[in-house]
């Protein structure tokens, strides 16, 4: 993802893939996650988004760590079919909970744009455990496999609470300048929450000429409170009336696209 100045908001929409197979949960196949996988896409992509996250957002609860080899498989095919159903727009990778180095690996594999990292830095308490960040391995295997995604990090991400006292101006400095993300996110307190636009203040004043995204609760009505915005990951409002089981609504997609551009 482009760092330097954005004309308008860069719009990232997720693709919530389904189930996967070997998951909690039964899935419906391979198949049938590939081709939702390209339908919101396709999706995405006539809507006007500039970028498209996949996760395996359908297999909660989530491994608190490394995802099984099945997993990652499943995630590259994925990640191939958006690219071959939307190939210009950016592409980013999030391997849930945390797994950045699979997040890494299926990136160097599809030459995606980035990774998201929900816990890059720090150590937070969250509904798998305590999950730590590993920023320096994750950079060491991005170099290691000459991958040239960009690292976008939360900075104490949702669902989650820091594990000792850690002041959001603070975790967003370490971030950047300890951890070295590219990108950060700030959210709200889960998901489809809003994020508080005092927030992302602190956090853009804390870390300035770092591009900082809006993670959660983002809608067209909300858009315009949080002033002049670098970016927005976008998920369960694009959805079929906020449905995650349902695929994304064009209409939606498109609402969400002129708020931005308008913000």
């Amino acid at each position: 993802m482009a760092t330097g100045p954005q004309r308008t908001p860069t719009f990232v929409g997720v693709v919530h893939l389904p189930a996967l197979p070997g998951g909690p949960h039964p899935s419906q196949g391979l198949d049938h996650v590939l081709a939702r996988a390209e339908q919101d896409a396709a999706t995405l992509r006539e809507g006007g988004a500039d970028a498209i996250i996949v996760e395996n957002f359908g297999d909660a609860p989530f491994h608190r760590g490394t995802v099984d080899p099945h997993t990652v498989a499943c995630m590259t095919r994925a990640v191939l079919a958006v690219r071959q159903a939307a190939p210009e727009l950016q592409l980013g990778v999030n391997v849930l909970r945390n797994d950045a180095a699979a997040a890494i690996g299926i990136a160097a594999a599809t030459k995606a744009h980035f990774v998201r990292i929900n816990v890059h830095v720090g150590a937070m308490v969250t509904d798998q455990g305590v999950i730590e960040g590993d920023a320096r391995n994750t950079l060491l295997l991005r170099r290691q496999l000459e991958a040239q995604a960009q690292i976008v990090a939360d900075v104490l991400v949702k669902h989650a609470v820091p594990l000792g006292s850690w002041s959001l101006s603070s975790a967003a400095r370490d971030t950047v300048h300890r951890g070295r993300a590219d990108i950060v996110v700030v959210t709200g307190d889960g998901t489809s929450r809003p994020t508080h636009p005092d927030d992302v203040a602190t956090v853009r004043q804390a870390v300035p000429g770092t591009q900082v995204w809006v993670g959660s609760g983002l809608t067209p009505d909300n858009a315009s409170t949080y002033g002049s915005l670098d970016g927005a990951i976008v998920g369960t409002w694009l959805h079929q009336d906020g449905d995650t089981n349902q695929p994304l609504d064009l209409q939606r997609v498109r609402a969400m696209k002129a708020a931005l551009d308008s913000n």
